[in-house]
């Protein structure tokens, strides 16, 4: 996105950059970037004696949504904390910090926008929470949604802004593209949706969120692999990173970063200089002598066999694999 980043593992959003020290200890071993924790815009009304008009005016057109969200008290920094937590981080790292921004109105999504760009913030990530679970919505309908919300970000602040995708559109290169079109200057794959459980016993839904694991990456792997080349915005990892092989295997696929969190939650913050190190060792073992030297390797447009990718292979593995 035109970010000038000291290695391609990048903080994603999580409760861990609440702290300004974690903020530092993540500089220290060695991130690129760190993208803050997602300023939600409902928190933000909820500090506001207008909110429950705007809530209210919000879930009437989006009534499926407001069922979706996380609980507000897990967020206990208001904008005016969030603001202040970007410009403390810009006074004691070097980094980038990204903000990240969950609305849910176009003004919210404008004014945030805004704030966070006048707060010192590098880049945005515009986190799109939506789940259409309305019958009616068709998907016309939330493909655009999606647009007008980067078209009014986009329009809003003149800092890079990238794009927090899901993996759910039926044809995730063309969004990609409009996207990009629409002036995302990067694309991160992809947002990992809340799925509530049942508590059987109690009858009731239990709100549930599990850490990434490893296999995750297969996924954003294919279309990072597929889209390398294709178009013109910077393509981000954030699923399943837990080690160095990952963060590898998204590179070679196009990846200009990979993003952590889960792994740094289970492991803590110094895990980051493990899987750089770990990084390291591999470019030195395979005489890559940086990251441009390796990116992309393993896409689509750079395999040998482009239908790797594609249907082909999905029949030679049903060919080939010995059930028995």
């Amino acid at each position: 996105m035109g970010l000038n980043l000291r290695s391609p593992l990048v903080v994603s959003a999580n409760p861990l950059s609440q702290k300004i020290d974690n903020i530092v200890a993540m500089e220290d071993a060695g991130a690129g970037a760190v993208v803050l924790f997602s300023l939600f815009e409902e928190q933000i009304r909820a500090e506001s004696a207008n909110f429950e008009r705007v809530y209210k005016t919000a879930s009437s057109a989006f009534a499926e949504s407001s069922d979706f969200f996380p609980d507000l008290d897990e967020y206990p920094i208001g904008t005016a904390g969030y603001l202040e937590l970007i410009r403390e981080a810009k006074s004691r790292v070097d980094i980038p910090i990204i903000a990240s921004l969950n609305g849910i109105t176009p003004e919210g999504w404008i004014e945030y926008a805004r704030d966070v760009e006048h707060a010192g913030a590098d880049a945005l990530e515009i986190n799109v929470y939506f789940i259409p679970a309305d019958i009616r919505l068709t998907s016309d309908d939330v493909e655009q949604r999606y647009i007008d919300i980067v078209e009014m970000v986009r329009a809003a602040v003149d800092i890079p802004v990238a794009v927090k995708l899901n993996p759910y559109f039926s044809s995730v290169a063309n969004m990609a593209q409009r996207f990009a079109e629409t002036g995302a200057d990067g694309l991160v794959f992809f947002n990992r949706f809340y799925q509530p459980d049942f508590d059987i016993n109690e009858l009731a839904v239990v709100p549930n969120l599990n850490l990434s694991v490893p296999a995750e990456i297969r996924l954003p792997l294919l279309w990072i692999a597929v889209l390398y080349g294709r178009i013109g915005a910077s393509l981000a990892a954030t699923t399943g990173v837990h080690g160095a092989r990952e963060l590898i295997k998204y590179i070679l696929a196009g990846a200009d970063v990979g993003m952590v969190a889960s792994s740094i939650l289970k492991h803590g913050i110094p895990w980051i200089k493990e899987i750089i190190t770990d990084l390291e060792l591999y470019m030195l073992d395979q005489q890559f002598p940086s990251i441009d030297a390796f990116k992309g390797l393993m896409s689509q447009i750079h395999v040998p066999d482009p239908t790797a990718y594609e249907r082909s292979n999905y029949i030679q593995i049903i060919e080939n694999k010995d059930w028995r």
